[in-house]
């Protein structure tokens, strides 16, 4: 499947936004003290530790590999993983109700990326 210069283009839109947006999350949950951010939720700060760098990681994941076109199959790993976190956000946000929505949203952007770069680069190598 070759995509074309509109998709790739929209793609690429949707990984910048979506790579900003882990970028500011997980540097805010390496950068604010633990002890705010475990009065908020009922996680441990080292699991809000490890949530942040995920999270930057994933956003590195989502731009570097397609930018320097050096390991793309890391990109739709990178956008899966992003996925699994962001279902963990949403069950967290649930009984909060409408604030599950942006987590929600966000895991089917990640998930659209996941699935449109994993079936790029299968077809294009079995072409």
């Amino acid at each position: 499947m070759r995509l074309t210069t509109r998709k790739t283009a929209m793609l690429w839109t949707i990984q910048g936004l979506l790579a900003a947006l882990f970028l500011f999350a997980g540097g805010v949950k390496l950068v604010v003290p633990v002890e705010m951010m475990t009065a908020q939720t009922g996680l441990s700060g080292g699991f809000i530790r490890f949530i942040g760098v995920a999270e930057v990681l994933g956003a590195a994941g989502l731009i570097l590999p397609g930018l320097f076109r050096i390991g793309q199959a890391l990109t739709p790993v990178a956008a899966a993983g992003l996925v699994i976190i962001m279902i963990g956000a949403t069950v967290i946000s649930l009984p909060g109700g409408v604030a599950a929505v942006m987590p929600f949203v966000v895991g089917i952007l990640a998930a659209c990326v996941a699935y449109t770069r994993w079936r790029s680069l299968s077809l294009q190598a079995s072409a």
